[in-house]
């Protein structure tokens, strides 16, 4: 079997001796490459797809590792992957194999490993200033940013401190598509498709063409009156042909030069421009116009987001292999909200580019007037959010888990200090798995225990999602959040009863202790989605004779007095949740336990503040101990005092709780959300 182009390539200096013919073939067979491996496995495809010629010419003009290429976001890296010794995609995004991101283990090529979007002109401002302090100014630093990343705030921050210094080789490649998961949204987007490419460019980006402008500049300026009439006419009329001819006021304003707009997969023009952004030797924007999911028809035509990201499909035709098993987190948090906004005309839905990602296409179809989709600005989102609730409104932001991290002095200050009646939904909480360590949810348990005032909700099955929806938008006077995972909702678990604040017992099994006020050995208590881990626990502690007890809080914070005295009358409480354990749920009953004069003993059973490797969620779960068998081994052993915590001793003085007088007044047992004056 004849060997094809890619196979021959191992670093980018291959790419150097290949010719223009070879070059397309080169194209092809990555295409082709992609299709063929994306599928099996999953992943970002459509990205990828529509910046092969791109990559290339970027390798080609540029010298990886010595100049530095970042990728904005980076699930667009794929092909610069295959191009730096990376082809074998048989485990992309698998435990022990590539990473869907950059990735510095893997490459010497990879600068940049975090996956959240606008922050790659962050990173080339900052390299490009070590090297120009540390002497290596003759190195390049290449960011590739998508106009969907463009809406961020943050790479204007960066473009406005980038342009202040002529002097620094850093080159922007826009890549526009016109997307970011969906359609790009705001007058950034309106503005790039106005843009044209100059023949000027060319000309312009020449070092004596500059030199030649600043003489005359300072020649005319320092003439007297004159001098500075004639330089001020020359200067607008110059201005003015350059906007007629090829519009570019957005970069040039901030005094960038700017090269475009190009053909993103014109190979000999992509790499034309590149080299005159190169040879300028200052700070340049290359805008190549591309699209997402070229070259494969199915991707392409695939309106909601041109297989921005799949799972496993059939090659040929694009459909997927398998089906899910039952609905997803996020379409019962769709269909609910939208009901919502059926009966209530105050609430509105606001998101950072991924209204079809967290379900907010129905309600966009329905309420079109009241979903607001601000492009990939989480921050302008939750402060937006606190000045709608401050206009009669309440507003439901929803985003991935991950992403609200970039919003957490928004949701602290603007939000939290101003207790504005603000529900956050995040998706995609706890371990998210293929991902990696940029998009598990595993942090904002213990982030948003900070806010003062802030609940959090977390609900364990598909009914109690809609319950604590509906509960959490009632609340006007605090905000709310309502975490849950990635996927199928699990099967329904009943309750044996609800206790006050609305906590739910899920089952008692063993006999209780026979000392007065005592229930069971062990209270279990499972944060949403781990109800399931739970219940399994409390059967193999049954097993062994221990009795158990597993709580569902529901409302996570505030800690409910119910859960509080019923640490009091077990041995040892073990709470499992999805979070990161420092700081988490366990950390925060086992402080309102200690206040409250309980010593009941606590195991918190949590993450590890680790950035955690992409792989599977079970294996994940599995290499950090969130396991039936591993928390049932562990809980054994504390009941029996070979382990720390030790559960108390059964002839133990029991913990009395003061009376709730000494502490704040109790919730009926309705299921409402409790008042949180007094705490934090």
């Amino acid at each position: 079997m004849p060997v094809g182009l890619l196979e021959t390539i191992h670093t980018p200096q291959d790419l150097t001796r290949l010719t223009g013919g070879q070059l397309r073939q080169l194209a092809e067979e990555i295409r082709s490459f992609l299709i063929a491996n994306v599928s099996r496995t999953g992943g970002h495809l459509g990205p990828n797809l529509g910046v092969v010629e791109l990559t290339l010419a970027i390798h080609r003009v540029f010298d990886s590792p010595r100049d530095a290429v970042i990728f904005d976001t980076g699930h667009q890296s794929y092909v610069h992957k295959l191009v730096t010794g990376r082809q074998d995609f048989s485990t992309l995004r698998q435990e022990g194999g590539l990473s869907g991101y950059g990735d510095r283990g893997e490459s010497v090529h990879d600068v940049v490993e975090s996956s959240h979007a606008s922050s790659s002109l962050s990173w080339a401002d900052g390299i490009s200033r070590a090297w120009a302090l540390r002497g290596d100014g003759d190195r390049s630093v290449v960011a590739v940013i998508g106009d969907g990343a463009l809406t961020g705030g943050m790479a204007w921050e960066a473009i406005n401190n980038i342009a202040a210094d002529r002097d620094r080789r850093v080159v922007i490649v826009v890549n526009d598509n016109g997307r970011s998961y969906a359609p790009t949204v705001g007058g950034l987007a309106n503005q790039l498709s106005g843009l044209r490419r100059a023949f000027l460019d060319k000309l312009r980006t020449h070092r004596s063409y500059e030199d030649t402008l600043d003489f005359w500049k300072s020649r005319l300026q320092t003439s007297g009156t004159a001098g500075r009439f004639v330089y001020k006419s020359l200067h607008a009329t110059k201005k003015g042909i350059k906007d007629w001819w090829a519009p570019q006021g957005l970069f040039e304003d901030l005094g960038m030069k700017y090269i475009g707009p190009i053909n993103g997969h014109d190979q000999a023009e992509l790499e034309e421009a590149l080299a005159d952004a190169k040879n300028y030797a200052g700070p340049v924007i290359v805008h190549a116009m591309t699209e997402k999911g070229h070259g494969y028809a199915p991707a392409v035509a695939h309106q909601d987001d041109q297989f921005h990201a799949i799972g496993k499909i059939d090659p040929e035709t694009g459909e997927p292999v398998a089906s899910s098993s039952g609905p997803s987190w996020t379409s019962v948090f769709g269909q609910e909200i939208c009901a919502i906004a059926d009966e209530r005309e105050d609430i509105v839905a606001i998101t950072a580019a991924m209204k079809i990602p967290v379900g907010l296409g129905l309600m966009a179809e329905r309420h079109p007037k009241r979903v607001y989709d601000v492009g990939i600005a989480e921050q302008h989102a939750v402060t937006s959010a606190a000045g709608m609730a401050f206009g009669g409104l309440h507003p439901v932001v929803a985003v991935y888990a991950t992403f609200l991290n970039r919003a957490f002095d928004q949701v602290l200050m603007d939000v939290g200090l101003h207790r504005a009646g603000v529900t956050f939904v995040l998706d995609r909480a706890g371990v998210t798995g293929p991902d990696g360590p940029s998009h598990h949810g595993m942090w904002d348990l213990a982030l948003l225990q900070s806010v003062p005032t802030l609940r959090i909700a977390a609900p364990r099955d598909a009914q109690r999602l809609r319950e604590e929806l509906r509960e959490a938008v009632s609340v006007e006077d605090a905000p709310t959040v309502v975490r849950f995972s990635k996927g199928s909702v699990g099967p329904e678990i009943a309750a044996l009863e609800r206790l006050l604040g609305g906590v739910d017992v899920l089952v008692r099994l063993g006999a209780a202790s026979e000392e007065p006020g005592a229930e069971r050995d062990v209270l279990i208590v499972a944060v949403g989605t781990m109800a399931e881990l739970g219940l399994d626990v409390a059967a193999r502690l049954a097993d062994q004779g221990i009795s158990a007890t597993v709580i569902d809080p529901r409302w996570v914070l505030p800690v409910q007095e119910s859960v509080i005295e019923m640490a009091s009358r077990h041995r040892i409480v073990v709470c499992i949740e999805d979070g990161v354990k420092a700081g988490g749920v366990g950390s925060r009953i086992r402080q309102e336990m200690r206040a409250r004069g309980v010593d009941t003993a606590l195991n918190e059973v949590g993450l590890p503040v680790e950035f955690l490797a992409h792989a599977s969620r079970d294996q994940v779960l599995e290499r950090t101990g969130l396991t039936a068998r591993r928390i049932a081994q562990d809980t054994v052993a504390q009941v029996l005092g070979t382990k720390v915590p030790f559960a108390r001793p059964l002839t133990g003085q029991m913990s009395q709780v003061r009376a709730a007088g000494d502490h704040g007044g109790r919730n009926d047992n309705t299921g409402q959300i409790p008042s949180t004056e007094g705490k934090s």
